[in-house]
């Protein structure tokens, strides 16, 4: 007798039909497309209340009806998947049933080291390694890096785990340490290491956080356009004046973020050119200015209260600009300052009973990646 393998029948012998959820698809019609009469649907998602919520049910998602040899064309099984590792079966005939499967999950420890070339992003992809480890360090680094100013030679070297279904990675469990090394701002280590406080969790080698008070950026993977200037010629005016600014280019829709902490002083339209605009009070006499927005985060107003990495708008061309953009100012004491230059506040040093902990680790963690190289 053949063991019934854990997504709960035998595939193999039933002909299979791939689709997807069509937008605005709702599961009753769905069943009804793939073969099941009123009656048979209704009963089958009652059912399977219990197991499924209808109501998460995506367009787009992968669905595999199964059938038998029979003429009738009615769907054995209808197997839904949740996501890359969850899937939903309904076993439709006979005693009706549904349950979700679970494929294996296989963990890995890794490293990556890669060197910038091109782009981190187009490097780490020829180097075999997932986007999604890209935007985990891009996370970690966010307030260390800035990931717009990388420059050929730059390198980064990481030890993590990652989760594999089907061969294919499915997401970065832990980034347990990183290093990043660069002409320009030498070594940034990322060493991961919970105080169980709820706080921060990456740490450099002498103890410092990663984590500062304001992000080194207020939107990810996208490009510079134009840099902080007293003398730029303007793009549409063709005027040299001041460029107190820099300019992001990313797509209409793009989510802007508050590089920090702080309170809304100014939302709405800038006659000045400046369009849809945000401008943020922040701790020890620092403002914020985005603007170009398409549209403002729903409820933002004049007085609320932001947090770090909050939506604040969205990339747009509003105002006087050649296409979609985010122009981000940065005063202090209410002198205009490079974003690219402003040095962070830091946060709060890790415990010192925890320090030398903390050194062990990183020493370790090298010693690990040097073997690795050789």
């Amino acid at each position: 007798m053949r063991e019934l393998p854990p997504i709960g029948f035998f595939a193999e012998d039933y002909s299979a039909d791939t689709t997807a959820v069509k937008d605005g698809e709702n599961p009753t019609s769905l069943l009804l497309r793939l073969g099941l009469d009123t009656k048979q649907a209704y009963g089958l998602l009652a059912a399977g209340d219990s197991v499924f919520d209808s109501r998460k049910m995506i367009a787009g998602k992968r669905v595999v009806a199964y059938y038998s040899a029979d003429s009738l064309r009615v769907p054995e099984y209808i197997v839904y998947s949740n996501d890359r590792i969850r899937s939903t079966v309904f076993k439709c005939r006979d005693s009706i049933a549904v349950w979700t499967y679970d494929k294996p999950v296989v963990r890995e420890r890794k490293s990556a080291d890669v060197t910038v070339n091109s782009s981190l992003w187009n490097d780490m992809l020829a180097g075999g390694y997932s986007p999604l480890l890209i935007s985990e360090l891009a996370d970690i680094y966010a307030w260390s890096v800035n990931f717009f100013t990388l420059q050929k030679g730059d390198r980064f070297r990481v030890i993590y785990q990652q989760s594999l279904v089907d061969d294919e990675v499915v997401r970065i469990d832990t980034i347990y340490f990183g290093v990043f090394d660069s002409d320009i701002t030498k070594q940034v280590a990322a060493i991961r290491f919970d105080q169980g406080d709820g706080g921060n969790k990456y740490w450099n080698e002498k103890g410092e956080s990663l984590k500062k008070a304001f992000l080194k950026a207020p939107l990810k993977y996208n490009r510079i356009s134009s840099r902080f200037s007293y003398r730029r010629k303007h793009p549409v005016t063709g005027k040299i004046k001041a460029h107190t600014a820099v300019d992001y280019a990313a797509p209409t829709g793009t989510p802007v973020q508050s590089i920090g902490d702080g309170v809304v002083t100014l939302i709405g339209w800038d006659g000045t050119g400046g369009g849809n605009r945000v401008k943020i009070k922040h701790m020890n006499g620092y403002e914020t200015c985005y603007m170009h927005l398409s549209k403002f985060a729903s409820g933002l107003k004049k007085g609320s209260r932001v947090s770090q990495g909050q939506t604040i708008g969205y990339v747009g061309a509003t105002g006087t600009a050649t296409g979609p953009h985010l122009d981000f100012r940065v005063w202090k004491d209410g002198t205009p300052i490079d974003p690219l230059k402003m040095i962070s506040p830091p946060s709060e040093p890790i415990r010192k009973e925890n320090l030398d902990t903390l050194k062990a680790l990183y020493d370790n963690y090298m010693l690990e990646l040097e073997g690795i190289a050789e």
